[in-house]
């Protein structure tokens, strides 16, 4: 574990990507992978940056097939992956990233059951946004598994929030449909429901096992619910707008010059 921690903060120090760790991993073991997770959740936190809210990922029935599980996962969100609405991302700061839109929940309350029901997400709810989450892979190619993907933070890169808030019970989140867009192109498009059903459903699973890893979600946490449609490629000088019904949008934007990454920042 303490090998594939290594590779993985080489590859986010330097913008080197590496071999899959899953080569040096017991096979399968999504224990190991989240240990390996916490080893870096740990050196992060050791840095200096703050935990801001957690992700879920592998909502997709399609995407766990894929990866030969089936349930979802999660990482940690940090301060310095946060990114202003619309403003640049220094291209490279980010390793091979695309990008997804999801439902941004923002807590006002502690979810700390043991088991929690979609009554208990929604009264801890404080509001909801729109979110563009830069997923992006220190593993070279994209060459992953559940288990690299789960020891690399879920492949969080960063995260961009809209800035009007709105109430949960303004919203249905199972039908609201979302179009992400490259220069007025549509290049995903989906809807609540593509994330295990309902975005709640995504909070509910992430809130019963962080409190069985003794982490629960705490008021002031943003929880990135998971992907509401395919990842789109992304590339330098590239603006995307996600728009969410009842939501309303959020834009990314990339640099266009490598040279703008300081190495060793949000990787």
């Amino acid at each position: 574990m303490a090998r594939a921690a290594e590779l993985l903060d080489r590859a986010r120090r330097t913008g080197v990507p590496c071999a899959p760790v899953r080569d040096v991993l017991p096979v399968g073991d999504l224990d190991s992978a989240y240990a390996v997770q916490a080893l870096l959740t740990d050196r992060r936190l050791d840095e200096g940056r703050r935990i801001t809210g957690w992700k879920v990922g592998l909502t997709s029935a399609a995407v766990q097939a894929q990866l030969g599980v089936d349930t979802p996962d999660f990482g940690a969100l940090f301060d310095d992956t946060a990114v202003p609405d619309g403003a640049d991302l220094p291209w490279g700061a980010v390793l091979q990233p695309k990008a997804e839109a999801e439902v941004a929940l923002v807590l006002e309350g502690d979810l700390d059951h043991e088991r929690h029901t979609v009554a208990d997400v929604i009264r801890a709810t404080a509001f909801v946004l729109p979110a563009i989450e830069i997923v992006g892979s220190r593993i070279r190619d994209w060459d992953i598994t559940a288990v690299d993907t789960i020891a690399d933070n879920a492949s969080s890169g960063a995260y961009v929030l809209g800035n009007r808030p709105v109430l949960l019970r303004d919203l249905d989140l199972r039908t609201a449909g979302m179009v992400l867009e490259l220069r007025g192109e549509p290049v995903s498009t989906g809807a609540g429901a593509a994330c295990l059903g309902n975005p709640l459903h995504a909070a509910v699973w992430l809130a019963d096992t962080l409190v069985r890893l003794g982490r629960p979600l705490r008021a002031g946490d943003t929880v990135l619910t998971g992907a509401l449609g395919p990842m789109a490629a992304v590339a330098p000088g590239d603006v995307l707008e996600a728009r969410i019904e009842g939501l309303g949008s959020v834009r990314a934007a990339f640099g266009s010059d490598p040279a703008q990454a300081p190495a060793g920042e949000a990787r």
